[in-house]
């Protein structure tokens, strides 16, 4: 069953959190420098999560100065200014999703739209649900390098935007599901027809500064048919890809389309498969996943929102999505890596709630679905000695929660404050 995916974006812009990160304290969202005592603070809380896999501190604090941690510890804080605003909940590191899109109508033209609108759409996809640093997985570079630039300038608040630039897809191969793009958008599309096409168009979208490249390693076209990428050309993008230091993602769409990723070499699958239904990863690619390091981005919420586009029975949809839940758990339990991913700004919903909720169901614990959001993409995009865990001279990239996730994956989604590089960011 191929599931039609229309490009379904809102058309007004959100301005939910406008006054909120209007209100905020914020300088440059980059941080830099190492502060003076007069921006030096802590957060007092309930609880502080440092890393998944380190013991919570009850009656905490966490003390900042300029963009990195200075200390964190329990019982009386430093006698130094309190952000009480922000004191009181459960500390954890800023969260990264791994799947998210700018391809709102709200980015167009992002280097010289009005930052009110800008602004409100990045708060409302991103900084409300703590994620401080995400993954674009494919947007058009001409809107997302500046909006990257401007937030780094001081220009936006947001989060740190790794982006995989413009993708790559098999020659003819534009899904149908975007096939009601404009002329003009569709005829920018990147299909390489031979291996010196591929290997111009990455040079190009790195030399543009794109962090990855992103391949469409198997598309639907409709009426059951799937065009693939040639497997020389689909080599020959990662090899480039990797010889720059960059890492490279694939949409998959199949299990062959699976299988032809790890075939290539790609590290990060970024969904995972209900195609053709029921859609199974047999034991023997998990493990030669697992072996070559391939993380896999979920995307649970994904299937939901899809199928109910398609107008699929409810238990057709449980049952269908259940599938996706057990490649996550076969994947984990032969030692994956798992990168929290929703694919926000394709999926017009932006609350991810029921991600949490499915990876829950699909057997990972609150302390494992805290490492795809934390130390997981950190380890992943080698930035283990800059974020992802709250310890001294580390970025200070936090998020509040209003209570403990390890009781109730929900409250992963419940963020009363979300700071980067030691500014508050978000504040509800």
């Amino acid at each position: 069953m191929l599931l039609s995916r229309s490009l379904d974006i809102r058309s007004a812009l959100l301005a939910l959190c406008v006054a909120a990160c209007g209100s905020s304290q914020h300088a440059e969202p980059g941080g830099g420098g190492s502060g003076s005592a007069a921006d030096r603070y802590v957060i007092a809380a309930q609880r502080v999560y440092t890393a998944p896999d380190a013991p919570p501190l009850d009656h905490a604090w966490v003390e900042i100065e300029g963009d990195h941690v200075v200390a964190v510890g329990t019982g009386a804080p430093p006698a130094v200014r309190r952000d009480d605003a922000c004191s009181g909940g459960v500390v954890a590191v800023g969260f990264h999703n791994s799947h998210v899109h700018l391809i709102d109508p709200a980015f167009a033209g992002a280097a010289h739209a009005p930052a009110a609108g800008l602004q409100a759409a990045l708060a409302e996809l991103t900084l409300k649900w703590g994620f401080v640093t995400i993954t674009d997985t494919g947007s058009d570079p001409r809107d997302t390098l500046p909006l990257r630039a401007r937030v780094e300038h001081g220009e936006l608040v947001g989060p740190t935007i790794l982006t995989a630039g413009a993708p790559l897809y098999p020659r003819d191969g534009i899904p149908f599901y975007l096939r009601d793009l404009p002329p003009a958008v569709l005829a920018s599309l990147l299909q390489p027809a031979t291996v010196d096409d591929a290997l111009a168009m990455v040079a190009r979208n790195l030399d543009a500064g794109a962090d990855g490249t992103k391949l469409f390693i198997a598309t639907p076209q409709g009426n059951g048919e799937i065009r693939r990428m040639d497997p020389a050309i689909a080599r020959a993008a990662v090899e480039a890809t990797h010889k720059a230091g960059k890492l490279v993602m694939v949409h998959p769409t199949d299990v062959d389309g699976v299988t032809a990723a790890v075939d290539a070499g790609v590290d990060i699958v970024v969904h995972t498969t209900i195609d053709p239904d029921p859609s199974v990863w047999p034991a023997a690619l998990v493990q030669r996943m697992v072996a070559q390091h391939v993380s896999v981005v979920p995307t649970l919420q994904l299937w939901g929102y899809e199928l109910a586009k398609a107008h699929a029975p409810h238990d057709v949809s449980e049952r269908i999505i259940k599938t996706a839940e057990v490649q996550l758990a076969a994947f984990l339990a032969a030692g994956g890596q798992v990168l929290f991913g929703t694919d926000a700004g394709y999926m017009t919903d932006h609350d991810p709630t029921e991600e949490y909720v499915r990876m829950a169901e699909a057997g990972l614990t609150p302390m494992q679905i805290l490492a795809s959001l934390t130390t997981a993409p950190a380890a992943r995009w080698n930035a283990s000695e800059r974020r992802g865990r709250i310890a001294d001279h580390l970025a200070a990239d936090l998020v509040v929660l209003d209570g403990d996730p390890a009781a109730d994956v929900t409250r992963f989604a419940q963020v009363r404050c979300a700071i980067r590089a030691g500014k508050t960011v978000y504040r509800r």
